[in-house]
């Protein structure tokens, strides 16, 4: 399903949308129990949003980029998403949040996006796609995992609350944490794994 073909449709026709994405049995894996129970503290608009990132970062996953993925939504129905391209894109900003306002900004023939507007992303957002949100006018931001290193709404800093921007952004974090944080550690794991066995290769090879 292409990012042109979801753009502006209503919550219902995204049923399939939320089925796994084949990279493997491990960056395949479900949403756990403790998660499904913890849903209580979310709206099912919420859940089913982050579920929809979490496809588009194992999609990410499948072309050999960091698994992230984040949606756009307005009045229930997605005005773009996006996944980690910088590697497959040749572009350092290709962040899976900038991909997403890139594409609302596109569709909507507009730089700043909708009152309303919230983003559903994976990871907790680095300096420049917590910066790209502020100025876009996002009103609200849920995020999956903490970004120990790099992230600039709790982590590090939060940038989204400073008084001295002209906008801030309503920050809730947590929702789907466990399966964030397990598709990441089996990607790396992964990367890991096969640069190893090349290594191994080329020795002996030599």
């Amino acid at each position: 399903m292409s990012s042109q073909r979801l753009l502006l449709l209503p919550l219902w026709q995204f049923s399939n949308a939320l089925q796994p994405l084949q990279v493997n049995n491990e960056l395949s894996r479900a949403v756990t129990g403790n998660e499904l129970a913890n849903c209580r503290f979310w709206s099912l608009t919420d859940y089913y949003w982050m579920q929809y990132a979490l496809t588009l970062a194992k999609r990410g996953a499948g072309q050999g980029e960091v698994p992230v993925g984040a949606v756009l939504v307005h009045d229930h129905s997605i005005i773009g998403e996006g996944f980690n391209e910088p590697i497959g894109r040749h572009d350092a900003t290709a962040h899976a949040e900038m991909t997403a306002i890139r594409a609302a900004c596109r569709h909507l023939n507009n730089y700043r996006l909708p009152v309303g507007t919230t983003l559903y992303v994976t990871l907790e957002p680095c300096t420049m796609c917590i910066g790209a949100l502020i100025h876009a006018r996002v009103g609200r931001l849920v995020y999956a995992t903490n970004e120990p290193r790099a992230g600039m709404v709790g982590s590090q800093m939060n940038l989204s609350t400073q008084p001295f921007y002209n906008h801030q952004i309503q920050v809730q974090q947590g929702l789907c944490q466990e399966s964030s944080s397990q598709l990441l550690k089996a990607f790396f794991r992964q990367r890991r794994q096969a640069l190893k066995a090349s290594k191994i290769q080329q020795t002996q090879h030599q």
